[in-house]
């Protein structure tokens, strides 16, 4: 893998699949990079009942963590010449879609995805907002034109997630195979030819 997985965690809800994908990075020894939205932050706080920063905490104890702050864009992320691996927005905000589908990157969550659809590096949007109106779906399809991956946080109900943890890997391991790091879901997730 030529450098790190950029997370980039907005202010839509879902902050659980947010940590569980750097969790999920951070287990395999992944190098990651996170950038938090501020409305992100309040999101976190709201939705797992901790500060995004007792978390930072956690995840700076491993060694192939790295944060950048929103406002940071002297960070080697907001280059084209840095080699990253790819990126997902987990969970992309309406607000950040819109942004990146009309080329607004004023920030360095925005930036650092704005350079993947640049320089052609996988970028995946986990989008979380229902139901849709036409100016989203227009925005997601621009992007996804681009060379994006759209990918809803969808349930999969045929396989009987017995708790929303269930959802959460399921998504988290989809969004692993977007990005190239596994080229099928990961074995714990599968039963027989089915996945669990």
């Amino acid at each position: 893998m030529p450098g790190p997985v950029i997370v980039g965690i907005t202010g839509a809800s879902g902050a659980l699949m947010a940590r569980a994908m750097v969790d999920e990075l951070l287990r395999r020894d992944t190098p990651t990079a996170v950038v938090c939205s501020n409305a992100a932050r309040m999101v976190w706080q709201e939705e797992l009942g901790a500060s995004f920063n007792e978390t930072l905490v956690e995840w700076q104890e491993h060694p192939a963590f790295v944060h950048y702050a929103l406002n940071d864009l002297r960070a080697p992320i907001a280059s084209g010449s840095y080699p990253a691996a790819g990126m997902a927005l987990v969970p992309a905000s309406m607000n950040s879609i819109a942004s990146l589908a009309n080329g607004i990157s004023n920030n360095l969550l925005l930036r650092a995805a704005d350079v993947c659809l640049k320089e052609r590096r996988p970028l995946t949007l986990v989008p979380r907002e229902t139901p849709l109106h036409s100016i989203h779906l227009e925005n997601m399809l621009t992007l996804s034109r681009m060379g994006a991956v759209i990918l809803p946080p969808d349930p999969a109900f045929y396989l009987n997630p017995q708790s929303v943890d269930d959802v959460v890997r399921y998504v988290v391991g989809k969004v692993l195979v977007s990005l190239g790091i596994d080229q099928e879901l990961p074995t714990d997730l599968q039963y027989g030819e089915r996945v669990i």
